[in-house]
């Protein structure tokens, strides 16, 4: 009803207010990625260096944090390294009564994560990630192996963004 009874002028007056808010509070906010001058942070995370990780798993993991640092393909010379430990389990939290099998599968893996400097061995971050993907199971095994190896990839996607994350916020700003 209040909105009904105003008069132009009062609508007119709290647009603009609004408006000038909004203008006044968007210089605020700075884009992570941003290309604001002194913001490289972009050319920051594209010299992390990722050192290689074993299994399958590790392997999806590498390939997408490479992407997600430098995705643009050039090289360039590496001022940070990035050593992952991870730690993969397989759970079946559902369990058909009838025939013992399991009907659900959830792939949980652990990252545990330390970036230091290459110039100096000095620790800049290090931290840990955690990520679950399920899927289901069918008395096929083939595709039971397929959907826990799609439930892997999903898990890596998922950590790669994480560790990203975590790692652009500790990134000392030079």
């Amino acid at each position: 009803m209040l909105l009904f009874n105003q008069t132009r002028s009062d609508r007119l007056v709290r647009f603009a207010v609004g408006l000038g808010l909004t203008l006044t509070l968007s210089g605020c906010f700075q884009p992570m990625y941003g290309g604001f001058e002194g913001g490289h942070l972009r050319e920051e995370l594209s010299a992390i260096k990722i050192d290689p990780i074993s299994d399958r798993l590790g392997h999806y993991l590498q390939n997408e944090l490479i992407f997600s640092f430098n995705g643009s393909g050039s090289t360039v010379p590496p001022k940070y390294r990035l050593a992952i430990e991870l730690t993969e389990g397989n759970q079946t939290p559902l369990v058909d009564i009838i025939s013992g099998r399991a009907t659900a599968g959830t792939v949980v893996v652990s990252a545990n994560y330390t970036l230091t400097n290459m110039s100096d061995g000095k620790v800049i971050t290090k931290g840990s990630a955690v990520t679950a993907a399920s899927y289901d199971r069918t008395g096929q095994r083939f595709a039971d192996v397929r959907a826990n190896r799609d439930a892997e990839i999903r898990d890596a996607k998922s950590l790669a963004d994480q560790i990203q994350t975590r790692i652009a916020v500790a990134m000392p700003s030079s």
